[in-house]
């Protein structure tokens, strides 16, 4: 009694629908809509996670360049440190023993 039905349906669905498409087509396309939703899920996924590396990626760079600009601004203090006329002066009395003349230590040299 079921397959009766079931034959009598699929007649009238082969007749009254509208675009000639044959009752056996009906399981290849529907194959092929779940393929494509699952291979688009896929690469929902996989670019999602794609982006999530890349911000992590992104994260640890700009870390980076902050901790890099730091001690770009601490040498850059430090050489204007070492090279004030005082520093140098400090230098030249304890290393070198140097001194500024006296005013009797000075000779003056004519051409």
């Amino acid at each position: 009694m079921s397959m009766d039905r079931i034959e009598r349906w699929a007649s009238t669905l082969r007749t009254e629908w509208p675009f000639k498409l044959r009752f056996r087509a009906w399981p290849v396309i529907l194959i092929v809509l779940f393929l494509a939703c699952v291979v688009t899920g896929g690469l929902v996924v996989a670019t999602t996670h794609m982006t999530r590396v890349q911000y992590a990626q992104l994260q640890q760079l700009e870390q980076e360049k902050n901790q890099l600009q730091t001690e770009w601004g601490q040498l850059l203090l430090e050489e204007g440190a070492w090279s004030t006329p005082a520093r140098v002066e400090q230098i030249a009395t304890e290393r070198l023993e140097m001194r500024i003349p006296d005013v009797n230590d000075v000779e003056v040299i004519r051409p």
